[in-house]
């Protein structure tokens, strides 16, 4: 199933085609078929595909996973627009309006295959957050491109994450005030960690109720 067919199922909200095809992914990725991306913020990403602008990744979330390793905050916008779907599990947004102010520098994110160069820029500011949310299966919600968040997840928790590029956007975190430009590498997901992990998400996945 490809992105645009993903995404005109996921828009109306859950459904038996997108929890088949996510339990069909997590089968591929527990036979090795898929390499599983640790995400500085927190869960593992199984990258499903990349195309033309757009892309389609399953996210996890688990307690087995290590913390994330940030060297900046939680508070971070996308280039792109989301659109995801909770397939179990839940999690919470917060929002962000940034405001003029000293508490925290803004980062431009460059990413490359093997890490992301985190560049600071010269503007300050003040995050005042407000609630974007909470989710649970079956829960669709939508970020668009340059909205600062932060989400917070307890426990086992799986979502289909649908991004489209947006032109003029940029991937950008907010980090102390002080710290400059560095570069932070990505690492790849153990693959035996990675086929643990998407066969216990397969078998939530069905324990929720997906009938593959």
């Amino acid at each position: 199933m490809r992105y645009a067919e993903l995404h005109r199922l996921c828009s109306a909200g859950p459904a038996p085609e997108v929890a088949r095809w996510a339990h069909e992914t997590l089968t591929e990725a527990s036979a090795g078929r898929i390499e599983g991306v640790l995400h500085p913020l927190g869960f593992l990403c199984l990258p499903v595909e990349r195309h033309s602008g757009t892309g389609v990744c399953l996210h996890l979330w688990s307690p087995e996973l290590p913390p994330a390793p940030s060297t900046t905050s939680l508070w971070h916008c996308h280039s792109w627009e989301l659109l995801s779907l909770l397939l179990y599990g839940g999690l919470r947004n917060t929002l962000a309006t940034l405001a003029d102010g000293p508490d925290l520098r803004v980062f431009r994110v460059v990413s490359a295959p093997d890490g992301d160069t985190l560049e600071a820029t010269d503007r300050t500011v003040r995050a005042v957050p407000s609630d974007g949310g909470t989710f649970t299966r079956g829960a669709v919600y939508r970020l668009p491109a340059g909205s600062f968040h932060r989400t917070e997840v307890t426990g086992e928790t799986a979502t289909v994450a649908l991004g489209a590029d947006r032109t003029g956007a940029h991937d950008l975190t907010l980090g102390a005030p002080g710290l400059r430009s560095h570069r932070v590498r990505r690492r790849r997901g153990d693959p035996r960690q990675t086929a643990r992990l998407a066969r216990r998400a397969a078998d939530l996945l069905l324990a929720n109720g997906a009938h593959p």
